[in-house]
């Protein structure tokens, strides 16, 4: 009897935890910002435009043209080297999440691309806007 109820309380404990973790507005953010930069990477148009927001989308009414305006607009991210998440805020509970991502580019040249992320009614967060800012050092949001 002991064991089947410590079973069911670490069973009801582990779902709590994977239950919160998968409500983590920054990881969420932070997942779909890497899922955009690998299918940028990969010149997969139409994955890296499923990641824009509606707000994006009504600018860019197709996948090529996204991909063209990211191409000529956002060079480090669209061939980015290496990148890292750096800081991140909240604002709303979650409604909109600034993250910053630290991008050495191929060319050598360090970058920050300050993106913001907004919560949409089915739970996923999509690119809202991406600030590009030319430098080494987190500088903050």
């Amino acid at each position: 009897m002991l064991v089947r109820y410590l079973a069911v309380v670490l069973c009801f404990a582990l779902c709590s935890f994977t239950s919160v973790k998968a409500e983590d507005p920054v990881a969420n953010a932070q997942a779909v910002i890497s899922g955009q930069i690998a299918a940028l990477m990969e010149d997969d148009a139409e994955k890296a435009y499923s990641f824009a927001s509606p707000g994006i989308r009504s600018l860019y009414p197709n996948k090529d043209r996204f991909l063209d305006m990211v191409r000529k607009t956002y060079e480090p991210v669209y061939h980015a080297g290496n990148y890292a998440f750096g800081r991140s805020k909240m604002i709303g509970g979650g409604e909109v999440v600034l993250q910053e991502v630290m991008i050495s580019a191929r060319e050598g040249k360090d970058w920050t691309a300050i993106y913001e992320m907004r919560l949409m009614d089915d739970g996923s967060y999509k690119v809202n806007g991406v600030r590009m800012i030319r430098n080494t050092a987190s500088q903050g949001i």
